[in-house]
């Protein structure tokens, strides 16, 4: 494949049609950061999005994996514990990426992208500035929205909720799912404010589920 076919109609229909692309494109790789990279340039060629990329998240050197079942870890007592205890171990490092310059790491819990890690389930922003925490990785962005991609261990159930009160965000979240089971995020930036809305995320989440070769129901 040479090239990605954009539709010229919605933005259901260019996602429509861009899913297949992406699932073609990646059949047969092996290798994650190459799956990453083609499936970051096939959103960019199909949107132009400010930037789009994602962020893989890494044990910090000489630190102890904490990105397992909790029931496997003896020395953490309480949920508080578990949180720090992968918050000390574990980071959110740049992968592959179209666009500007970005931040290189990204802490558990810090800004959209790593809310989105702990939180394990997708945020979009309509307005960055009123995000707590934001990150600035550039000042061009004014919308963004993160999706975690998760551990392949089989179908897990899609559903979207929507945050009707002061927060900046709306959720899409991946029941049965929690930080333990994310294994990197989809980042994307736009210059426009409340870019991103539900169908961004429906069709987001399913082509981290190719990335990541985990299944969720069809669209």
């Amino acid at each position: 494949m040479e090239s990605i076919i954009v539709s010229p109609g919605s933005k259901e229909e260019k996602y429509r049609t861009l899913i297949p692309q992406v699932r073609a494109l990646l059949e047969g790789e092996t290798d994650m950061v190459a799956r990453m990279a083609n499936a970051a340039a096939a959103i960019q060629e199909t949107f132009g999005f400010l930037w789009t990329g994602f962020y893989r998240v890494v044990k910090k050197p000489g630190r102890p994996d904490s990105n397992v079942e909790a029931s496997e870890r003896t020395d953490v007592e309480t949920g508080q514990k578990d949180l720090d205890s992968h918050e000390e171990s574990c980071e959110l490092i740049v992968g592959p990426f179209q666009g500007p310059v970005a931040c290189s790491r990204i802490a558990f819990g810090k800004g959209v992208c790593g809310s989105a890690w702990k939180e394990a389930r997708t945020l979009a922003v309509p307005d960055v500035e009123l995000f707590p925490g934001h990150i600035r990785c550039s000042s061009a962005a004014r919308s963004e929205i993160v999706v975690p991609m998760f551990r392949n261990i089989g179908t897990m159930e899609n559903s979207i909720s929507s945050d009707t009160g002061n927060s900046p965000d709306t959720g899409a979240a991946c029941t049965h799912r929690s930080w333990q089971d994310v294994t990197a995020v989809l980042d994307i930036d736009s210059v426009s404010p409340g870019t991103f809305d539900g169908t961004d995320a429906i069709y987001l989440e399913k082509i981290c589920g190719i990335v990541g070769n985990y299944l969720l129901p069809s669209v």
